[in-house]
Formats: structure tokens, sequence, C-alpha cells
């Protein structure tokens, strides 16, 4: 069977597959940001002099951003997932014209066609 460009059947996979994928990442990072929690609380001091390792509070920095990176990645599929239960999904937002299914795999919640993208990028 021939994919046909967008296919809403493999775009749905392929945005549940993400979703998921995101949504375990940003659950592991925040039992490790839970974890390390205790151990900021119990260390008590200056963690930031110590020659074994990274501080915790840089550790602490690190995965806040990856969890927020991963709740980001979250809304952004079901936006995606939004506008393809409405029919516009892989429409770009600037032009109108459909997003090709090659960068739809690469991101398959992008808004905008590579050239929209990059005028966007530019402004």
């Amino acid at each position: 069977m021939v994919q046909q460009p967008n296919d809403p059947a493999r775009a749905g996979d392929l945005l549940a597959q993400r979703r998921i994928a995101a949504e375990e990442r940003a659950a592991g990072v925040a039992e490790v940001l839970a974890h390390l929690g205790g151990l900021r609380d119990s260390a008590g001091g200056d963690d930031e002099h110590d020659p074994e390792g990274v501080p915790l509070s840089e550790e602490w920095a690190r995965l806040v951003a990856q969890r927020d990176a991963a709740e980001h990645e979250v809304r952004e599929i079901a936006a995606a997932q939004a506008r393809l239960a409405e029919g516009r999904y892989g429409i770009c937002i600037d032009c109108g014209r459909e997003i090709p299914q090659g960068r739809l795999d690469v991101l398959p919640f992008a808004l905008r066609c590579v050239p929209c993208a990059e005028k966007a990028g530019s402004r």
C-alpha cells in the first residue's frame, strides 16, 4: 500500500507514539527530580564546591529544562492531534499549502512548511 502524503491514519499513529514517548520522558524526569529534591533537602549546606561531581543545583536546572521540554512537546502534540481531528493537520498556517510528509515525519507537530518556517525564524 502506498502512503498518501499527510495520511491521517499514519499521522495519528505517529502523533500517538510521540506523545506517549514525551509523556514517559516527562514522568521519568519528574521522578528523578523528586529524588533529587530529597537529596537537596538532606544535603543541607553548600554543594557547589563538591569535588566529587556536578553540583546538585546544576543537575536540578538541567533536569527541569528536560522536563519542561518534554511537557512542551506533549502540548505541541496535543495541539497537532486536535488539528488532525479538525482536518487541519499538515497544512501550513501561513501559506495554506500542504506541509511535506518528510517534515511531518521529523516534526509531526509542525505548523509551517519549510519556507514559511524559515521566514518566521528570521523575523
